[in-house]
């Protein structure tokens, strides 16, 4: 009765599911929205899209047309003006690759929900670990992005931590009294994740302690020589120095050749927070800037970044795989103890995830359509046009540059003509009327107590000419605006 509900060996699901493809991929090209956002505010969408199950079901196809609403109103993340955030046009071959997937619908918690899938994946994290280089004994998993990457490096940190001080089993017995002397160190410009992983592993975010970054805005070493320093007198123990390998305002990397031999004399774990700055591995150009990385404990890599890949698709990658054991549990019914002595890989042993989606196949394909020589050219593309920016916004005397770009990400600001006007409110001003009216996207951050502006190049098919147009519109709009 409902066979045709699902994909099957069928002739007759199989034909449904080809023509509902077909269809998604008409209304999708049909719909895609030609400026990077319509401009309707969340009152405006809540009237339009409409959600009441039927009492009987619509065909197929009508349901996927009445999608053109959803596609319509969305961000074009593909629009040369759609520059906000680390938020990629993802590859076709990925995209591809999400088809199979979804299809499949394996589950990567345990061997016998998806044996090819299992496999796929181990030999992918293996692969990652060597470009890496962190060592034969090194291991990872697959993970939903930076925040679960970064969460489980300082997991891992905290219980190893009360491991070797104070022989402490925190998997069984939870915290220990002296994990209230725990700390965690970290730049000032560091992912906000830090601070909400301390939260959540119950050492609160006091435990964070925030190191001043140099004009670059990159980690001071003095200054966290400095902190490590206090910290022993004040009979503290620092549990981890999380270092930055590309942060999302400025892309600034910290000196991980410089951070490690502290980390490694201070007893603590180094976790590189590389979510957007891993790319340059494959960069001939620029792989010389994470020099470094392969001295880390463990190591967060985004690929829905400079890796263009459809959200969700991160890695976490561990120096000592052996260190999985302290998150580790075994069920039954999932990945029983008699598995390991069989050789049977369950890789729910190494996430905190349960089930999880068949994420390294999109990864595997782009890889193989692309090659390491395109991937390179692509990722050293969005570098050089965060240097066009740059020298565009140089040129412009309404401009101010806050930073000299490192990787993708420009940070900025525009400096109205009479010194009357509030800039800061301008400049909010100015980026809310570019996306309320649909012209473009563009990002906004806080430095050092100013307003600014922020280009975040992650489109290679982007031309330097509309990296000019842009900030031209960005100037003329600010001149208006200072006129109202």
């Amino acid at each position: 009765m409902f066979e045709t509900e699902f994909l099957t060996t069928s002739a007759e699901s199989q034909q449904i599911y080809k023509s509902a493809l077909a269809k998604a991929v008409e209304v999708l090209s049909e719909h895609l929205p030609a400026k990077p956002y319509s401009g309707k505010d969340p009152k405006a969408l809540a009237a339009l899209l409409q959600f009441e199950m039927p009492q009987g079901g619509l065909t197929l196809l009508d349901v996927i047309a009445s999608s053109k609403r959803v596609i319509a109103e969305s961000i074009s993340v593909t629009h040369p003006d759609t520059i906000a955030h680390l938020h990629c046009p993802p590859l076709i071959a990925a995209l591809a690759a999400e088809v199979v997937t979804s299809a499949l619908n394996q589950s990567m918690d345990s061997f016998d929900q998806a044996p090819a899938a299992t496999v796929l994946e181990e030999k992918m994290v293996r692969w990652l670990c060597d470009e890496v280089r962190l060592g034969s004994t090194s291991g990872g998993v697959f993970t939903a992005g930076g925040t679960q990457s970064n969460y489980m490096g300082l997991l891992l940190a905290r219980d190893a931590s009360l491991e070797k001080h104070w022989n402490w089993p925190a998997k069984s017995d939870g915290l220990a009294p002296e994990a209230r002397k725990l700390r965690i160190f970290c730049s000032d410009v560091a992912h906000f994740t830090v601070e909400k992983s301390a939260a959540q592993l119950g050492l609160g975010t006091n435990a964070v302690v925030r190191i001043p970054t140099d004009k670059a805005f990159r980690m001071d070493v003095p200054a966290l020589k400095n902190a490590l320093d206090q910290l022993r007198q004040s009979d503290l123990v620092p549990m981890a120095i999380v270092a930055t390998a590309g942060t999302t305002d400025f892309g600034s990397i910290d000196p991980l050749s410089e951070i490690a031999p502290i980390a490694k004399s201070a007893g603590a774990w180094l976790h590189v927070d590389a979510a957007y700055g891993s790319a340059l591995l494959f960069s001939a150009r620029y792989r010389d800037r994470l020099k470094g990385i392969e001295l880390a404990d463990s190591v967060s890599m985004d690929f829905h970044k400079l890796f263009w890949q459809p959200i969700s698709c991160a890695a976490f990658l561990l120096r000592d795989a052996t260190q999985f054991r302290h998150l580790k549990l075994n069920a039954d019914y999932l990945n029983p103890e008699s598995h390991e002595q069989l050789g049977i890989p369950d890789l729910v042993s190494r996430s905190v995830s349960t089930t999880r989606r068949f994420d390294a196949l999109k990864l595997w394909a782009s890889f193989q359509a692309l090659g390491r020589e395109k991937l390179g050219a692509m990722i050293d593309t969005t570098i050089d046009l965060a240097s066009v920016a740059a020298d565009f916004i140089h040129k412009d005397s309404r401009l101010e540059l806050i930073h000299e770009p490192e990787l993708s990400a420009v940070v900025f600001r525009y400096s109205p003509a009479n010194p009357n006007i509030n800039a800061d409110r301008l400049n909010a001003d100015l980026r809310q009327h570019l996306f309320d009216s649909g012209q473009a996207v563009i990002g906004h951050t806080i430095v050092r107590g100013r307003q600014c502006l922020k280009l975040t190049c992650m489109n290679p098919t982007t031309s330097k000419k509309q990296i000019g147009e842009l900030l031209g519109l960005v100037v003329e709009t600010g001149r208006r605006l200072e006129k109202l």
